[in-house]
């Protein structure tokens, strides 16, 4: 495990998919000791961030499952948990008993539509959740449907990432206080929150529901993207005056100096840009530009960013067995965490994690079939 700030920590997972993994990614790479438990048989969907934690097999169905759960419970500073609501309840490991066996306990609740509500039962993916709260109308092209921005605005930037918050706030109330509490952390809370700053732009500066019409959403010519003479695409992001300027400076457009706010000749503006940024490549653009501060940057596919000498630069991604993935963020002085090593075979670790958490009664919940170790 990484020494990194959250070393000590023992958190439990406990098996689903989407934000939850991610969650228990991030945080086994900041130290945390993260035991993920599984159900005896795989799901149709396996778990792709599986990453930086332990694999225990438990049969909840078995009369001791939930016992060795609860067990592990009293063992652990955080349980994360991405299940429809009540569903912890009935197989016996909710917040109730888990509190009652471990008052200092952090239970983190991740779903889509929250705990309550006229949704809460049924349901859903990240598109659904994103499509409730404005935020996918207000994305893409103005002719068409909303573009879908993968998974990354609701199960990861307003699932994962807000759980992780909640999960850190109350651990630090719980080591304060010796109190634990329940976490509810909903996606369609999250990609709200995320929100906060286009909330404000309505009420402060006029926001539409139009796509493609206000500042961030591709409405100004100077905050937007190009395609070039090869058929690339390149991104403008000149929003402050002197950025602005050094823009129209570098694509020899002078007679726009003082027309940045003019939204009448937006459409104008538009097409001058187009046509100019049409006559380079994506390279000959990021040559052109490179050391300015007109904020601009190519747009990279996945196979290419690795590469870029920024990123490279800072070893945003790592390599290991022929894969690449990103590194852990954010970085610390003090207490560096390092790339998380993939999970292994399901129940590897059960009869480890038993032992290494001092879980009273280990060989008899294993010798009973509860928990499973892997052959």
């Amino acid at each position: 495990m990484s020494e990194g700030p959250l070393s000590g920590v023992r958190i439990i997972e406990l098996e689903g998919l989407g934000p939850v993994p991610m969650a228990a990614t991030l945080l086994a790479e900041l130290g945390a000791d993260v035991v993920r438990v599984d159900r005896p048989k795989a799901p149709a969907f396996e778990d792709v961030l599986d990453r930086g934690r332990r694999s225990v097999v438990v049969d909840l169905k078995h009369p001791k499952g939930p016992e060795t759960v609860l067990r592990l419970i009293e063992k652990a500073d955080v349980l994360l948990e991405g299940m429809r609501p009540g569903v912890t309840e009935r197989l016996g490991i909710g917040p109730e008993p888990a509190l009652a066996r471990n008052p200092a306990l952090v239970y983190a609740r991740m779903t889509g539509w929250g705990q309550d509500g006229p949704r809460a039962h049924t349901a859903g993916h990240d598109l659904n959740y994103i499509a409730l709260t404005g935020v996918l109308a207000a994305i893409g092209p103005a002719a068409g449907p909303p573009t879908i921005p993968l998974n990354l605005v609701g199960d990861f930037g307003g699932g994962s990432l807000y759980l992780v918050v909640g999960v850190l706030a109350a651990l630090s109330a719980a080591r304060s206080t010796g109190r634990g509490q329940v976490v509810d952390a909903a996606i369609v809370d999250g990609a709200t929150h995320l929100a906060s700053m286009i909330w404000a732009e309505r009420e402060k500066n006029g926001w539409t529901d139009g796509r493609a019409e206000n500042l961030l959403d591709g409405g100004a010519p100077f905050y937007s993207i190009y395609e070039t003479a090869d058929g690339k695409w390149f991104t403008v992001g000149a929003l402050e005056p002197q950025f602005f300027s050094e823009l129209v400076r570098l694509l020899e457009l002078p007679e726009w100096e003082d027309a940045q706010w003019e939204r009448d000749r937006w459409p104008e503006m538009r097409a001058a840009f187009t046509d100019r940024f049409a006559t380079r490549t994506r390279a000959e653009w990021e040559r052109h530009f490179d050391g300015s501060d007109a904020c601009t940057a190519p747009v990279l596919t996945w196979g290419e960013a690795p590469h870029d000498p920024q990123l490279a630069g800072r070893s945003t991604h790592h390599f290991r067995d022929g894969a690449t993935a990103p590194s852990p963020a954010p970085r610390f002085s003090a207490t560096p965490t390092s790339p998380a090593p993939f999970l292994g075979a399901r129940g590897t670790n059960t009869a480890a994690v038993l032992a290494d958490w001092s879980v009273h009664e280990a060989d008899d919940l294993l010798s009973s079939g509860a928990a499973i170790q892997a052959g």
